[in-house]
């Protein structure tokens, strides 16, 4: 319903503003918009089109990891730690499990596995829950939990990255560069949700296994930060690439060699799941093309520069660098609407190149969060629940922290 109105709204101004310019002598304008329509739609093709690729093989590697009990694994590995944020989940039951697994699929970048997986564990909680119609502790925590995001591997973002720079004729584009950026991005929204969570729901993370995994972090991210601070521009750039195609190239050969192990046809588990790629890569041309041609119109009426101008005179009043704002809608759709903020990322990219700081803060951004409203609606929904409690506020908070860690990750990392 959200998404509705924003669609009928850049539809609905794009006409206002250009019969306004058509008043003031602007004939070229209906002919500009309608070029911009087909244009727009064409994109949208294309650039799913050249998904499909893509899809299909990460879609067929992350089968062979499913097989090979990788997915599991991970639940295994993060389950200690996460056991201490559902203390009303008795040990053992069937819902532990299943978070642990949809949690394991977000971290992997699993879109199409992690939804499904998320709804069961859904109704697992639910079966905990002594008053149905309103969400447990536990069932706000993993839906803030979801829409932080916290992910590993923006699969789908470098996917599309890859297929736009094609499009654009780039010759050894790196589209996994964003990979350590994206993490951090993606890691302040995850902390911030659950300490949001944690703080209305009195929740004491003072425990060893929480205060070790946070101690390791922020290790880790201090150490990041000193190297950064004596590193040239140049060498950031490379490693931080390095760093990302690095560890996907290394997971995927860890996902080989365990099916090997387990005497598992890899070849047939990667054709069974790469037949799904083209499948995804299908299903989201509609919705492309549906936000594709209403910004593009938004775009040409000269909508969206008027929008962006606003922006940018308020962050100059207040002495910030205004770089970052073409790319910022793309954080505040992502709020509402995945598709429309894959629409805008995608709009960024092509306008301002997708090797720029623009065309990479926009993807950082869309890596950066789940699309709040979509889950909490979905997976609510999906088991009932009509009193949600405090996990839209919470959710917000984390989409907020995402935002704001995104773009300075995004000048961290130039």
């Amino acid at each position: 319903m959200v998404l509705n109105f924003v669609w009928l709204g850049f539809f609905l101004t794009a006409f206002l503003a250009a019969c306004i310019r058509l008043a003031n002598g602007d004939l070229a304008v209906f002919p500009s918009m309608l070029a911009s329509l087909f244009d727009s739609a064409r994109t949208a093709f294309e650039i799913s089109l050249g998904l499909a690729g893509v899809m299909s093989l990460w879609l067929g590697i992350m089968r062979i990891g499913e097989r090979a009990g990788v997915v599991d694994a991970f639940a295994r590995l993060v389950n200690p730690l996460l056991r201490h944020f559902f203390p009303g989940v008795p040990q053992g039951h069937p819902a532990q499990g299943a978070m642990m697994m949809n949690i394991s699929a977000n971290l992997l970048g699993l879109d199409n596995a992690a939804t499904p997986l998320g709804l069961n564990a859904m109704r697992e909680l639910q079966t905990l829950n002594p008053r149905p119609e309103v969400a447990t502790d536990a069932q706000v925590m993993f839906i803030v939990l979801n829409t932080a995001g916290l992910t590993l591997i923006p699969t789908s973002v470098i996917a599309m990255r890859q297929a736009i720079a094609i499009k654009q004729g780039l010759v050894g584009f790196n589209a996994a560069d964003i990979f350590l950026p994206t993490l951090l991005a993606t890691g302040g929204s995850f902390v911030a949700g659950l300490l949001a969570v944690a703080w209305v729901q009195r929740l004491n993370l003072f425990r060893p296994a929480v205060l070790a995994a946070f101690a390791l972090a922020a290790l880790g991210l201090g150490g990041l930060l000193v190297w950064l601070r004596h590193a040239s521009p140049d060498h950031v750039s490379q490693l931080t690439a390095l760093a990302g195609s690095g560890f996907i190239l290394s997971l995927i050969t860890v996902f080989l060699v365990c099916g090997a192990i387990r005497r598992i046809n890899v070849y047939e588990a990667f054709i069974d799941g790469a037949k799904e790629g083209f499948g995804v890569a299908v299903q989201i041309i509609p919705y492309l093309v549906a936000i594709l041609v209403a910004i593009g119109l938004f775009r040409a009426t000269g909508c969206m520069d008027i929008l962006m101008h606003g922006l940018t005179a308020g962050f100059v009043s207040l002495g910030m660098n205004t770089e970052f704002v073409p790319a910022l809608p793309v954080g505040l759709m992502k709020i509402l609407s995945g598709a429309g903020a894959r629409g805008l990322m995608v709009d960024v990219m092509t306008t301002y190149g997708v090797d720029s700081f623009q065309g990479r803060l926009a993807a950082i951004i869309q890596g950066s969060t789940e699309t709040t409203f979509y889950v909490l609606a979905v997976y609510f929904g999906s088991v009932n629940v009509r009193d949600t409690r405090q996990a839209l506020g919470c959710a917000l908070v984390a989409d907020v922290a995402g935002l704001f860690c995104a773009v300075g990750a995004a000048y961290l990392f130039r």
